[in-house]
């Protein structure tokens, strides 16, 4: 199995459960781990047949701004379930953190993994 990541990738947002979090943007951090296959795009050195991380990043970002959820795990599942069905991705780990939610900590959030681990996207 191939994977395309991405790490770090911070946006603004309002996430929290607690009234004076929802009147605030907060920053989230994502990380993604995306199953592919590289074979083709390898053997070809051709863009049109990768997984296009900067379009997955743009699309993630836009929706996460968007977005009105409380929990991060909430967070967690919807981004999992735009990248599959989106940009076709059979398995998905998705970080969602939370810079600065606990003091004395750098970061919480959760973790995920949807799918089957087996390469396959559809260029």
């Amino acid at each position: 199995m191939d994977i395309v990541y991405v790490r770090g990738l911070e946006v603004k947002t309002v996430i929290g459960v607690y009234e004076w979090e929802r009147e605030i943007k907060q920053p989230v951090c994502i990380d993604l781990d995306m199953a592919c296959d590289f074979g083709k795009a390898a053997a070809t050195d051709e863009h049109q047949y990768v997984l296009d991380y900067k379009i997955v990043c743009v699309r993630v970002t836009k929706f996460i701004e968007q977005s009105n959820l409380q929990l991060l795990e909430a967070m967690a599942e919807a981004i999992a379930t735009l990248i599959r069905s989106e940009f076709h991705v059979t398995w998905v780990r998705v970080r969602v953190g939370k810079p600065a939610a606990i003091t004395g900590a750098k970061e919480v959030g959760v973790l995920i993994e949807r799918g089957t681990r087996t390469a396959g996207v559809a260029p």
